[in-house]
């Protein structure tokens, strides 16, 4: 499984819009998507700093569902031109599971 850890600093004051667009509007649209999302979670040291996850079946699927969510009309029609100005600086780390992780579902990585 591939998992990206994705930090958001945001501008000053925009943490609890940028969390209520992302539970009502952007978490829907990753997960129809085809991504599993978990987030957005605020930093406890940080009041303009938001964490959250995505994850993928591999990194071929990372690559195509991303290339299909960031070129459709969901996103630069819906969520980019709202979310976009809010973001100051973002940085992602990207990960792979290994042999012993146990993924969401509770069940072991096959």
């Amino acid at each position: 499984m591939i998992i990206e850890i994705r930090r958001y600093t945001l501008k000053p004051g925009k943490r609890e819009e940028f969390i209520q667009f992302f539970e009502t509007v952007n978490r829907k649209a990753l997960r129809d998507a085809g991504m599993l999302v978990f987030g957005p979670m605020r930093d406890e040291e940080n009041p303009n700093m938001v964490h959250w996850m995505r994850a993928f079946a591999s990194q071929e699927m990372r690559e195509t569902i991303k290339e299909t969510f960031y070129d459709g009309p969901v996103w630069l029609k819906e969520v980019e031109p709202i979310v976009m100005p809010m973001i100051e600086h973002f940085e992602a780390s990207v990960v792979s599971t290994t042999d012993g992780f146990e993924n969401f579902t509770g069940q072991p990585e096959l």
